[in-house]
């Protein structure tokens, strides 16, 4: 069997390895912005905060309890 002459380094094979993975990501880039969804400014601004709520009445239950 006949060997090619070539002989290829470690140091050579992480050149190509990097600059393929260079000129892949290169060409997978995207080219066109993602287009964003409206924001309803009334939604956004709403009061979220219920005081009556059963979450806020357990946390302050729960704390209310005496150190030990």
């Amino acid at each position: 069997m006949k060997r090619l002459g070539t002989n290829v380094r470690r140091r050579d094979l992480l050149r190509f390895a990097v600059a393929g993975a260079a000129t892949a990501a290169a060409s997978t880039a995207v080219t066109t912005p993602a287009a964003a969804a409206q924001v309803n400014l009334q939604d956004k601004r709403k009061a979220r905060y219920q005081a009556n709520s059963l979450e806020v009445e357990n946390y302050y239950r729960v704390n209310r309890y005496p150190a030990q």
